[in-house]
């Protein structure tokens, strides 16, 4: 990836465009899970890829691209949360037969109550625990990608959990 990275920093659009497919996947869940809508975190992708292609010969080791690509991505998060206030709802059909079984029932109102939840915390509450629980990142990790003191990931994913 460092040769990629390289090559990206030295103007190589077919080289950034290696580096997007290898990472994309990733970062797109990344900000679906922190935003909570599929659009929006289509969107933050989008500008991210945008800010890190403006960005990239800024970058001073090659080795940590993807550490700082999550960076720049968690804070195209907050930009657009905070462009767009108000959370559309995600429907999905339902089928008509209804769920296969009782387990189905727990837990389509386990996650319904569990993403209910999800949308009262803040967006900086959210990429804390997102970035924690479903990336596995440690609190200084957080705290780094972020930007913020150890103690504020520590506190922001205490009140999220």
């Amino acid at each position: 990836m460092r040769d990629l990275v390289e090559r990206a920093q030295n103007g190589d659009r077919e080289a950034f465009g290696a580096l997007v497919g290898l990472i994309s996947d990733r970062m797109y869940g990344l900000a679906a899970r922190i935003l909570r809508d599929s659009d929006l975190a289509e969107d933050a992708l989008q500008g991210a890829l945008i800010n890190a292609w403006r960005q990239l010969p800024d970058l001073r080791d090659p080795d940590r691209f993807e550490a700082w690509v999550r960076k720049v991505l968690v804070h195209a998060c907050y930009a657009e949360a905070r462009r767009r206030r108000s959370w559309a709802a995600n429907v999905r059909v339902l089928p008509v037969d209804g769920p296969a079984g009782a387990d189905d029932i727990v837990s389509i109102d386990d996650r319904d109550q569990l993403d209910r939840a999800f949308r009262r915390l803040s967006v900086e509450q959210r990429a804390v625990f997102v970035l924690h629980h479903h990336e596995g990142r440690s609190l200084v990790e957080i705290a780094d990608t972020l930007g913020i003191p150890a103690g504020t990931a520590r506190s922001r994913l205490h009140y999220a959990t």
